[in-house]
């Protein structure tokens, strides 16, 4: 066993934050001592240490308290998931070390690419191979001529905007190498209307469960249908970023909520974005 101070020596926690995770339940002593003092043994210091990496992505403590309760609760899978989001985190606290270092060369261009040239190029093949000749027609005719309208595709695809949407891109799939894979192999146009007009249908679902408590079975389980379905539209092996971000905008864009919301009720978009959001969460 060992004292609220010893846990506090090995792991940098403050003596009064490990009695306050005591007061609120998150954190409990093992045991306390005939004189009143609370001890704790490697079980605790394990839970301990999975509420710290909770607290890295700035995770409230209430939501913490949440998940640990959980009679779901998986430490294996909710370690995965702890990983996944570290290594993103690295990953981004090394491009802007790289940056700074860059900075400090004296190199102050803003470089904003991900897809160079050559790769933008094929994105472009790949587009012009799977239009039919229908759509072919219809840039051609907007666009007066084809190599007009590939040249416009390529200077949009260039821009500052365009690229940090790449990146966007790039992140949901997981790698470079994996979103090109996806941009020149796409899904089959019969197979993308078949997935959209089950999203509708699980939308729909979602909408006629206005009101449901989102942390509910029932809702998990619509959403997890909607995780599958996002899965094979967009040919991911994870959409958690993707949906987290949809359910961001469903939440926020009032553009979007007035739309979508004539279609399935008013207020549907926001309960949607926040069942969304407590899946993936």
């Amino acid at each position: 066993m060992m004292t609220v101070k010893e846990v506090s020596g090995i792991t940098g926690i403050s003596v009064r934050t490990l009695h306050y995770y005591d007061e609120i339940g998150l954190l409990s002593p093992t045991e306390k001592s005939e004189a009143g003092y609370r001890l704790y043994d490697d079980k605790a210091l394990e839970t301990l240490r999975q509420i710290l990496f909770f607290r890295e992505f700035d995770i409230p403590l209430k939501e913490i308290r949440a998940v640990m309760e959980d009679p779901a609760f998986d430490k294996n899978e909710i370690l995965q998931m702890q990983r996944k989001m570290l290594v993103r985190k690295k990953e981004r606290m090394e491009r802007l070390i790289a940056s700074i270092d860059e900075i400090l060369k004296g190199d102050n261009k803003m470089d904003f690419e991900v897809f160079g040239k050559s790769e933008v190029e094929e994105i472009w093949n790949s587009l012009y191979e799977n239009c039919s000749e229908a759509q072919k027609a219809l840039f051609i005719s907007h666009y007066g001529s084809e190599e007009e309208w590939r040249k416009q595709f390529l200077e949009s695809a260039a821009s500052e905007e365009a690229q940090k949407n790449f990146a966007k891109i790039v992140e949901w799939y997981g790698s470079k190498e994996k979103a090109m894979e996806a941009q020149k192999n796409p899904t089959d146009a019969g197979l993308v209307t078949a997935y959209q007009k089950r999203i509708t249908a699980i939308m729909q679902k979602l909408a006629d469960k206005v009101g449901t408590d989102v942390n509910a079975l029932e809702i998990r389980e619509i959403v997890g249908e909607y995780d599958f379905v996002a899965k094979q539209l967009y040919q991911m092996d994870d959409v958690t970023a993707l949906m987290l971000e949809l359910a961001a905008s469903y939440q926020t864009n009032e553009t979007m909520q007035k739309v979508q919301d004539s279609i399935y009720g008013d207020g549907t978009t926001v309960y949607i974005g926040q069942a969304i959001q407590a899946f993936y969460s």
